[in-house]
């Protein structure tokens, strides 16, 4: 079953598909996302109301929905179709993230924040796409066991918060329900110059892993509101080599 992308007057969700559909706009950048761990919390979806925009509302699976804490490497970034930028184009990020869905029925993901380690990506993404990216010290090592390791201090604008993330992957898996749903997600939506925009992407389905958390101590769900939920351990793991993605012009809704 594919995803549809199209506007619905019903707003009933899309369903969820692990193939992506075709982006009906320009492509204006593509990227790889590479050596990425998920790490997902259940919450009370109407907990994470106040946190939607304008025209989104939490997505739930099974009643419930979810909050992830996303490491990973971004690899060449670049514009169009073109070669990645150097030097700015390839960095790390962990981001907080949490899934949404909107009145016309298009599911997503709306950001809590992207920290990265490139202060002009942190200035460009505020300013293009209005996404609350911030400036960290990251540190990213993997061993030759499988071991995986992700480390963020804060920069700007909230200094001295920490994450530290361990992780060992395992066999690969075929995907579940619950990872297609909270990996096949073709779009974002944010807030920006006042008014709700859902930017489209595109990739091949992910390549999962079982992993197993070997240290966690974050801080960065905290510093955007979610009180204690890292301090007990995650209800979803999965590790993932990567995929190569592409997006979309923004769309209002």
């Amino acid at each position: 079953m594919r995803s549809i992308r199209a506007r619905n007057s019903s707003g009933t969700p899309a369903p969820v598909s692990g193939q992506p559909p075709a982006l009906a706009s320009p492509v204006i950048m593509n990227q790889d996302w590479r050596d990425l761990t998920f790490l997902h919390w259940t919450a009370d979806p109407q907990l994470l109301e106040r946190f939607m925009p304008p025209g989104a509302h939490p997505d739930t699976f099974e009643g419930r929905s979810y909050v992830g804490l996303i490491p990973f490497r971004m690899v060449d970034a670049g514009l169009g179709r073109g070669p990645g930028v150097p030097w700015a184009g390839t960095f790390l990020e962990t981001n907080v993230r949490l899934y949404s869905v909107d009145e016309t029925g298009r599911r997503g993901i709306v950001f809590l924040s992207l920290d990265t380690d490139r202060s002009i990506i942190v200035a460009g993404a505020r300013l293009a796409f209005g996404l609350p990216y911030r400036w960290a010290r990251m540190r990213y090592a993997e061993t030759s066991e499988g071991v995986h390791r992700y480390e963020t201090r804060l920069r700007w604008p909230a200094a001295r918060v920490t994450s530290r993330i361990t992780i060992r992957a395992g066999a690969p898996r075929k995907a579940t329900a619950l990872d297609e749903f909270l990996t096949a997600r073709w779009g974002l939506h944010v807030r920006h110059l006042g008014r709700t925009r859902y930017v489209p992407n595109a990739h091949p389905p992910w390549p999962l892993r079982d992993a197993e958390v070997i240290e966690l101590d974050d801080g960065l769900m905290r510093s955007v509101g979610l009180g204690n939920l890292g301090s007990r351990p995650p209800d979803h793991v999965a590790f993932s080599e990567g995929v190569h993605t592409e997006f979309g012009l923004p769309e209002r809704i």
